[in-house]
């Protein structure tokens, strides 16, 4: 089970609003709603969390590029809102490398089809450094300014966006559209 809430900053505090992943295909379309969500620019936090699995935190500052967290980057490559959190930048990847290594598909020209056993082992490590790691990948200081520290994110699991939003005194408006 998944939930995702738009978390927008005011002058008079935290307003929440469930919102709906399904129009959503990219990150910058994600990006997109949470501007909406903020007519003036301020600060827009899109949680999503699927039930005893992983969470993730956009966060959004005006026009400035999003900011993510993602606490389990396998277990979030395997879903299809996490799909969209999971950039090649976020993970590290050249972007549009989709993992492939064609040096380990052994088309090194040899009649025979044998291949310098170095080359193998060099194409076999490239193609392992493309996995999706276990555990979290990002900007695991996102909401350092806003209270929730690096070690604190870090630590949370099951019931983490309730604790970001106690940490961020907005639990009380995320329970409202929970």
């Amino acid at each position: 089970m998944y939930f995702a809430a738009l978390l927008a900053r005011t002058e008079d505090g935290w307003e929440a609003s469930d919102t709906e992943l399904d129009d959503v295909e990219t990150l910058s379309d994600l990006a997109d709603l949470a501007r909406e969500a903020s007519p003036d620019e301020d600060t827009v936090l899109v949680l999503i969390e699927q039930e005893n699995g992983w969470f993730g935190v956009v966060r959004v500052d005006g026009e400035e590029d999003p900011r993510i967290y993602v606490s389990d980057a396998a277990a979030a490559a395997r879903s299809s809102y996490g799909e969209i959190l999971l950039t090649d930048e976020l993970l590290g990847r050249e972007p549009g490398d989709d993992g492939a290594d064609l040096d380990a598909l052994d088309l090194d020209g040899t009649e025979d089809g044998d291949s310098d056993d170095e080359d193998a082992d060099a194409g076999a490590a490239a193609g392992s450094a493309d996995a999706v790691p276990h555990g979290p990948v990002g900007d695991a200081q996102v909401l350092e300014d806003l209270g929730v520290s690096e070690k604190e994110l870090r630590s949370m699991t099951e019931d983490a966006l309730s604790e970001i939003a106690e940490a961020l005194g907005a639990s009380e408006v995320l329970e409202t559209v929970r």
